[in-house]
């Protein structure tokens, strides 16, 4: 009973065809991968079958790559690339799903001649993602979404059919995860360097708590440093970058750092400095970095940086987009002597970093 209110009293998701034959209606657009299983999408279609003639009605699922906005379409090209497809037919009626509490609440809430559907999501699919656009650009972002869309065709998909807008209506769905509710042992990394016109060397350890954060968490980072050279360590630069593998259609992999932050911490020579510093990425201070990748937004909705894209099958042409974080932590050590700035040097770690939501907690 408490689940059947739950689904009763949240907000319902509709559209309208321009002919006014079809209603789409969804009880929600966010479907979580739970890794092994994805949330079923369950919805339902209202018919006024006046207009129809010898048309049928089908309803269709697609997770796609869009590469460019439709407005650019020129000679018959196409900016968005299919990933996965499927159709049902609702009418006459072929498709006939078990029907859920979700399909229930539907029915009840579009009235009389109303045909449910039910899509399976595969679980090696991507996840929803946005590519942020630049301040100039115009139309849809480029990434992978879903879309449901529900069409009147005499063929399910035909290519010598052509299929009117008003012929349809159609709403963009997302596919999410969440934090696993246990998270690792934190990562650590060290290194020992030695420099030029230095008999001894610099040690650096950094390490983490946990292996993952929540968007917007404070990340605490303890760092050690052992400075047995004859150099001063001037300051401590951290960087958290973003990179970005599209496998879809080639391997463009690319990084953005979505994060700098110097602390001007000095470590004198033979001296040893230990301490725990916080960062936190954020999308609020990556706003004019276009191609970041974002989680997938829905019309104009506020998002965040991509979250971590986790274990998803093996199939990487299935992937379309993966997204990974790494931090680094930079000693910028000054030379000395005669020599000055051509003995000076960096020492570095890297620490593998994941980003994610948390699950919400249903009341």
């Amino acid at each position: 009973m408490m689940v059947f209110l739950f689904f009763f009293l949240q907000r319902i998701f509709k559209k309208t065809s321009g002919n006014g034959g079809l209603t789409l209606y969804l009880g929600k657009r966010d479907y979580v991968d739970h890794m092994n299983t994805v949330d079923k999408v369950d919805g339902v279609v209202k018919l006024d079958t006046k207009d129809f003639g010898d048309r049928k009605v089908f309803v269709q699922l697609a997770c796609a790559f869009r590469y460019g906005s439709d407005d650019l379409d020129v000679m018959g090209l196409s900016f968005r690339k299919d990933i996965w497809i499927q159709h049902v037919q609702i009418y006459p009626e072929s498709h006939k799903p078990a029907l859920s509490e979700m399909h229930d609440t539907l029915l009840k809430k579009a009235g009389d001649n109303t045909y449910p559907f039910t899509f399976e999501i595969p679980n090696n699919l991507p996840c929803s993602v946005s590519l942020q656009p630049g301040p100039d650009d115009k139309g849809k972002s480029c990434g992978v979404d879903f879309e449901v869309k529900t069409f009147l065709a005499m063929e399910k998909c035909s290519a010598d059919e052509k299929i009117d807008k008003k012929d349809t209506a159609r709403l963009i769905i997302r596919k999410i995860q969440y934090a696993p509710s246990k998270v690792g042992a934190g990562p650590k990394a060290d290194i020992c360097k030695s420099f030029m016109m230095s008999d001894k060397p610099v040690h650096l350890e950094a390490s983490m708590e946990k292996d993952l954060f929540l968007h917007g968490e404070a990340i605490p980072i303890k760092i050690k440093i052992n400075n047995e050279s004859n150099k001063t360590v001037k300051k401590i630069k951290i960087t958290v970058d973003q990179t970005t593998d599209i496998v879809l259609y080639s391997a463009d992999k690319y990084t953005k750092t979505v994060l700098s932050q110097e602390f001007g911490e000095t470590v004198d020579p033979s001296a040893t400095y230990e301490n725990t510093v916080s960062i936190t990425p954020l999308l609020s201070e990556n706003k004019e970095k276009r191609g970041l990748a974002l989680d997938g937004r829905l019309k104009d909705e506020d998002t965040n940086l991509a979250s971590t894209t986790m274990g998803q099958g093996v199939d990487k042409d299935m992937l379309g987009i993966l997204v990974s974080y790494k931090i680094k932590i930079n000693l910028m050590v000054a030379g000395g002597g005669l020599l000055g700035g051509l003995t000076a040097s960096d020492v570095t770690v890297e620490l593998p970093l994941m980003l994610m939501h948390s699950k919400p907690e249903v009341s």
